[in-house]
């Protein structure tokens, strides 16, 4: 989340008008994230979530996030909901770009964390992909290898500036992922972009899952290695094996997984921490002049994707097929 668009008092009550959600009381920027433009919105009805869609969010994907949103909701899974207005739509404009309002989810994310957390998370991402194998829409991960080229492309020249001999490392990487990506594993829906502060958390037990707009259809076990990373390393930029392995057991009790899966992992983790890399790269070499966000450092990710390529099978994470 973030803010890259400020919303007039005059345009948001008006929008606001369009649905029965009474009056705005309030209306107050959210800073974390970096992709859209988002609005802790409260009402006479409550609290509310508002997002402008921004950046690389495209118009056309719109439709598949709002429609995956209800029918993960309907199916139990603790996510948003869409809210439609009085006449029946739910994707709207606000400011000259596409918005909608979701439903406000309980809890706090985590913070400091703990292996709770990551065998939670791995039983809820395993409902999340169970749910959504009765989706029937597709999208292609456009943030998977083709993307991952252009990425690099943008961010060649400047790489250096961040770290030296960086670019020349990523783009022996790229070919590596290229000759190394799986190509036979399961696929379906996946979130795409779990990090801590998409989950939130009342006591020990998930009570809701956030910002969906990476969704796509793609290798399920690609989602656990973006949790790997985002969940299970340390401050220092070592893996926590223990909060590896209750991760995938969590997942594991749910929805067995292939050995196949399992022994994919360490070459999708390093996917996913190239993934980041560039994204986090590519946002910290262009800036956001202006906008209410948090850059995030891209070389947290390149010492974890130093780790996977390092890793020799799944017993790297604490696991065995």
């Amino acid at each position: 989340m973030a803010v890259y668009t400020d919303v007039a008092d005059d345009e948001l009550k008006a929008f606001v008008g369009e649905y029965d959600i009474g009056e705005v009381l309030a209306c107050k920027g959210i800073a974390e994230g970096v992709e859209n433009s988002n609005f802790l919105l409260t009402t006479e009805h409550g609290n509310f979530i508002l997002t402008l869609y921004e950046k690389r969010v495209a118009l056309a994907d719109l439709p598949f996030f709002i429609a995956l949103m209800e029918h993960l909701a309907r199916l139990g899974v603790a996510c948003p909901t869409p809210l439609r207005g009085r006449d029946g739509v739910a994707l709207r404009r606000l400011c000259a770009r596409p918005a909608a309002i979701v439903t406000f989810l309980p809890g706090m994310w985590p913070r400091r964390i703990l292996p709770f957390h990551c065998a939670a998370l791995g039983r809820v991402l395993a409902l999340l992909h169970c749910a959504g194998a009765s989706f029937a829409l597709s999208r292609e991960n456009d943030l998977s290898l083709s993307g991952w080229k252009s990425l690099l492309l943008s961010c060649r020249e400047r790489a250096g500036e961040v770290a030296p001999g960086l670019s020349g490392e990523l783009e022996k990487e790229l070919l590596a992922l290229e000759a190394a990506w799986p190509k036979d594993l399961p696929k379906g829906v996946i979130h795409g972009d779990l990090f801590p502060d998409n989950v939130f958390f009342h006591g020990r037990e998930v009570s809701g899952l956030i910002d969906f707009y990476f969704a796509c259809t793609d290798f399920l076990a690609y989602d656990l290695s973006v949790c790997l990373n985002a969940w299970c390393f340390e401050e220092d930029g070592s893996l926590n094996v223990t909060k590896a392995r209750l991760f995938i057991e969590g997942y594991r009790g749910v929805r067995p997984l292939l050995r196949e899966e399992l022994e994919a992992l360490p070459t999708l983790a390093r996917g996913s921490a190239f993934r980041f890399l560039l994204t986090r790269l590519f946002d910290w070499l262009q800036g956001s002049q202006g906008a209410l966000v948090r850059l995030k450092d891209p070389l947290e990710f390149l010492q974890r994707l130093r780790f996977h390529r390092s890793a020799r099978g799944p017993s790297a994470y604490g696991v065995e097929p």
